[in-house]
């Protein structure tokens, strides 16, 4: 069991949630979800023991195991079978006892390790231990002949699986999946799906994709608010849910400024007449203990727009029998025009080439041969999830903001960033705690406020909540 009683988070002075009570047993699968920011990464993190709550308590059943993705990209010379099966610590402890006790008998001559190792081995699965990690990696789209490939000759997507495989081959009571669907295509997804929907343990799901939380959760936990509640079902019941609440809110909201109008209408009328003054201070304290109850808002906070390019050319860019890649061509013979208007999707598997094409497009930097031809009138506004790692994290989103308007009043920089939710001091402080999508928010509004006429957008979903 895993059980939150009475928890209390902060990033900074940063306010996420307070008092949160709830507790999910083992076969739930809790989907987390609230907007950017809102604390999802940071209750993650808090249940890892790696931020202290700042009151309460995060309790877990004695000698539970947790497993969770690694956010850093993996690398290294040890194949892809191997690194997945480092998920299983129990089992590299067993391999690793077994072969000390082989060393040492060796010196003192031949003998086999202890027989209980072996015992042990055998009880945890340890002989099937592989062929279990070669099925996790073909779930996830790897071929048979990527088992014995390096970690570092896979592309940063392919490494995110690898990850997640690792997560995967962990024998957990706890399972913790942070947006585990940003780098798989749909065959993997379909997959992952159904190996979760036979995970014994709890499951706690960051994911912003509905069909996926459709599919998965038992149970729906809200942040919102400062508060978090949790709610029985999959995400279209929360949704149902939630908007029966919203609607008795505003019902409720409604009723009582009728009520509150009335009484305020009484004491106006009486609180200096002799006859009634007593029951029109009567009514004045009544309004004075009054909790009130808050209208319902569902409005979205985002509201900008696309800001008109200074020129609009009619071709944009052009490339030209390119062969694109890094050393190696990935792409041969890439011919494309690409015009005002165009609205281009790129598909394909991870490493089939997008990210190098959509950078042979932004600044060339993939090109080996051919012709990349743009027009000078053409403004690219280039996302990528690498650049959330540029930004300063000492700077602020108006320290940001300022050199791509530098003759703008902070009036009107505070509105332009309001419109992709940053608002009040929140737009002064360091970006440093800021969350993954909070950061992608930031790096669209830079992008946009410099009036692009060719967006090239690498995924630029993977860290967005629903309303974003």
């Amino acid at each position: 069991m895993l059980n939150l009683s009475g928890v209390t988070l902060r990033r900074g002075r940063n306010l996420l949630f307070e008092d949160v009570t709830f507790a999910v047993h083992a076969g739930q699968r809790l989907g987390l979800v609230g907007a950017n920011g809102s604390g999802k990464t940071s209750l993650f993190a808090a249940i890892l023991g790696e931020l202290d709550p700042d009151a309460g308590a995060i309790q877990l059943t004695p000698g539970a195991r947790i497993a969770h993705v690694a956010q850093e990209s993996a690398h290294g010379q040890r194949s892809a079978l191997d690194f997945v099966m480092d998920g299983d610590k129990e089992l590299r402890e067993i391999q690793h006892a077994i072969a000390a006790a082989d060393t040492r008998d060796q010196e003192a001559g031949p003998h086999a390790p202890p027989h209980a190792l072996f015992e042990q081995l055998e009880a945890i699965g340890g002989y099937a231990a592989e062929a279990r990690a070669a099925r996790l990696l073909s779930g996830l789209g790897f071929r048979e002949s990527d088992n014995q490939r390096a970690v570092e000759a896979f592309s940063g997507g392919w490494r995110m699986r690898l990850n997640l495989a690792q997560a995967l081959m962990c024998r957990s009571d706890v399972l913790l999946l942070d947006e585990p669907t940003n780098h798989l295509d749909l065959p993997a997804i379909l997959w992952l799906e159904s190996w979760l929907l036979r995970y014994p343990g709890i499951l706690l799901l960051v994911s912003h994709d509905r069909d996926f939380l459709d599919a998965l959760c038992t149970r729906v936990a809200h942040i919102e608010h400062q508060r978090i509640r949790v709610y029985s079902g999959n995400y279209s019941q929360f949704e149902s849910q939630r908007a029966e609440q919203l609607a008795q809110q505003e019902a409720m909201h409604r009723r009582q400024q009728k009520e509150i109008r009335h009484i305020q209408s009484y004491v106006d009328r009486f609180r200096y007449k002799a006859s009634k003054a007593r029951q029109a201070q009567s009514r004045l304290k009544m309004l004075e203990r009054m909790a009130l109850i808050a209208p319902a808002h569902v409005d979205s906070p985002f509201n900008f727009e696309f800001m008109e390019p200074p020129r609009q050319p009619l071709h944009l860019a052009q490339l030209e029998a390119i062969a694109a890649g890094y050393g190696e061509p990935v792409l041969q013979g890439v011919d494309l025009l690409i015009s005002a208007g165009d609205r281009i999707g790129l598909l394909g598997v991870n490493g089939a080439g997008k990210s190098t094409l959509v950078k042979a497009l932004a600044d060339g930097s993939t090109v080996l041969s051919g012709s990349r031809t743009v027009s000078r009138d053409t403004r690219i506004g280039y996302f990528a999830q690498h650049q959330l790692d540029q930004l300063d994290p000492r700077q602020s989103p108006i320290d940001h903001l300022r050199p791509l308007a530098p003759t703008a009043r902070e009036s009107e920089l505070r509105r332009y960033l309001g419109g992709f939710g940053f608002g009040g001091e929140r737009i002064f402080e360091p970006l440093a705690p800021f969350s993954g999508g909070e950061k992608a928010r930031l790096v669209l509004a830079l992008m946009i406020r410099q009036q692009p006429n060719l967006l090239l957008l690498d995924e630029p979903t993977n860290h967005l909540d629903l309303d974003m």
